[in-house]
């Protein structure tokens, strides 16, 4: 069992975060890239929220500063109006202990204090894992809407 320490993360992190989702996500975005994360940091230091485990025979390295490892993430955005959740992903070694509820509700305590009414999440159609773990965490989809993209650069 893994230690986890929920926190927001810094510009330090991204590579590492990018690196993590290639593991640990699935799909990828046209925002995937050292650009796209740096812009979501920068507008909003708080909506990219990290899950950092240290194995608890370890738990001394924590005292002298060891960050720990990456183990999970969330992205818990928040436009004034909606709160929108996305790369909600935890590393395939350390799934099925409580991070992806940890990040959740770290996510949702941040809209609340927001004053977020309602919160969705981006979820992949063929990601059945995926729907599981939102389903137990409350959400459930609504079938009635359908997600219209546009790219606005090639």
């Amino acid at each position: 069992m893994t230690d986890v320490r929920i926190r927001a993360a810094t510009p330090e992190d991204l590579d590492n975060v990018l690196a993590f989702w290639k593991v640990a996500a699935e799909g990828t975005s046209i925002s995937d890239d050292r650009g796209g994360v740096e812009r979501l940091v920068a507008r909003d230091p708080e909506a990219l929220i990290l899950a950092m485990g240290v194995p608890p025979a370890r738990a001394e390295s924590r005292a002298r500063g060891n960050r720990g490892e990456l183990v999970g993430t969330v992205i818990a955005g928040f436009d004034g109006w909606r709160c929108h959740l996305y790369r909600l992903a935890v590393h395939p070694g350390h799934r099925r202990q409580g991070i992806a509820s940890a990040l959740l509700a770290a996510a949702e305590e941040r809209f609340v204090t927001l004053g977020g009414r309602r919160a969705d999440a981006m979820v992949l159609t063929r990601n059945e894992i995926a729907h599981r773990t939102w389903g137990a965490a409350g959400y459930g989809a609504e079938e009635q809407w359908r997600r219209w993209v546009k790219p606005l650069t090639e």
